[in-house]
């Protein structure tokens, strides 16, 4: 399993990035996926889930509302449309597969993250 996330860097308050993750060595279509992140000197904090068909997403409080998560299938790579940003939302960001069966915050393989840093 490998996951390659992409996408970060620095943003203003009130701005915008858009987070890939581009998945290989397992059959991608069958997994649910999420995004979590981890702000420096805190734990894992799971942050968005999606079906493996892309039906069914799923948020944290903290980001409802602002965040979209999304998911080609073809393409083999799942994305993280981040709007509003906050300065709490600096933080190294993750993508992950979900256990199988599982809820979206029971991650299995993730990737080794994304730099985002909010700040004017």
């Amino acid at each position: 399993v490998q996951l390659v996330e992409s996408g970060g860097g620095l943003a203003q308050p009130g701005g915008s990035l858009r987070l890939s993750c581009a998945a290989s060595g397992f059959t991608f279509s069958l997994y649910a996926m999420s995004w979590a992140r981890q702000a420096p000197g805190k734990g894992l904090e799971w942050v968005s889930g999606i079906s493996s068909f892309g039906g069914i997403t799923s948020y944290a409080d903290s980001v409802k509302g602002r965040f979209t998560i999304s998911r080609d299938n073809a393409k083999n790579t799942v994305y993280l449309q981040m709007n509003s940003l906050k300065p709490e939302d600096t933080a190294l960001y993750y993508c992950a597969t979900v256990r199988r069966g599982r809820g979206y915050d029971e991650l299995d393989y993730r990737g080794q993250g994304t730099q985002v840093t909010v700040s004017s």
